[in-house]
């Protein structure tokens, strides 16, 4: 027994392989440059959001609501987003009260008021100037008119607020027109045909109005009156001017006043206040008659519009 015990016992050696991690290959590369990326534009996209102007993003903000409307039509800050410095420029280190190269040219562009109303001053001193100049000859084509020339002292001229006034008075040895009557006298064929001769070449449009004076006729105001006959004269004048060559078109307006506009109000049955002006208009009248009318008619309008029947449906 002692001798086996003294028996050499057999070293067992245990060899522990270590095992070796499995390869992973390069796929946590690509998910790691994605993160970075993506990382990388949110930073980017949260610092273009916060130097972006206000107009800006209305526009980015109009364009995701109706990006067909936009780009088609432009929304609010649809043309500034081709800059991404606040306030716009090209200078990063100033954020505010900038100007990009393309709104360079924008206040040439505004609407001026003091520009406007300097050149509507500069119109109404140009056209002052030219009746001025029509005056002259008018007064010019009557001088040298043996005809006119004895008539001169019953044709007055004068500058008005509304342009060139060219009045024809009656006169007591001389009347325009018979008593109650609108048919023109030769004599004042002469001076309308020869008036029309000279504005035939003027652009501006033309008020007649006839005038009579206070003496009322014996049927009153209900018959044939002072108003009838102020419009029947004017209208007869009319036709004397296109006889001398005056277009048609440049007459605007032909107005009965009767004795309601007096020459002489201390002398109502006064021969003077029998008259013709035949008033050359300038810009501004002519602007006032036509707003008028186009006044009158949007008011009008509703009220016709209600009369059309209802047409029923078929």
């Amino acid at each position: 027994m002692a001798g086996d015990s003294k028996k050499v016992q057999p070293i067992i050696i245990k060899r522990i392989k270590k095992g070796g991690h499995a390869a992973h290959g390069g796929a946590w590369k690509i998910a790691y440059a994605d993160f970075v990326t993506a990382m990388m534009a949110f930073f980017l996209l949260m610092w273009l959001l916060g130097s972006t102007t206000e107009g800006d993003k209305k526009g980015i903000a109009d364009y995701f609501n109706s990006p067909l409307k936009v780009a088609m039509f432009g929304g609010s800050g649809s043309g500034d987003s081709s800059s991404v410095i606040k306030g716009g420029g090209t200078d990063l280190s100033n954020t505010s009260g900038q100007v990009k190269r393309g709104q360079v040219e924008a206040p040439k562009r505004t609407f001026n008021l003091q520009a406007l109303k300097a050149m509507r001053e500069q119109q109404a001193q140009a056209e002052a100037a030219r009746l001025k100049v029509l005056k002259e000859k008018v007064e010019e084509v009557i001088a040298n008119d043996s005809r006119l020339a004895q008539y001169k002292s019953q044709i007055r001229l004068d500058l008005t607020a509304e342009g060139l006034r060219i009045q024809i008075v009656d006169n007591q040895n001389r009347p325009m027109f018979d008593s109650g009557n609108a048919d023109v006298k030769g004599y004042i064929q002469d001076i309308l045909r020869a008036i029309g001769g000279v504005l035939r070449e003027v652009p501006n449009k033309l008020t007649i109005e006839g005038h009579t004076d206070s003496k009322p006729f014996s049927s009153g105001d209900r018959g044939y009156s002072n108003w009838e006959l102020s419009a029947d004269r004017a209208n007869a004048s009319r036709r004397e001017l296109i006889a001398g060559g005056l277009p048609g078109d440049k007459v605007l307006r032909v107005q009965g006043l009767a004795a309601s506009m007096l020459y002489e109000k201390d002398a109502p049955e006064s021969p003077l206040n029998r008259r013709i002006s035949i008033i050359v208009m300038n810009r501004e009248a002519e602007d006032r008659v036509f707003k008028a009318a186009e006044a009158e008619a949007t008011a009008s309008a509703p009220e016709d519009a209600e009369n059309i029947p209802a047409m029923a449906p078929q």
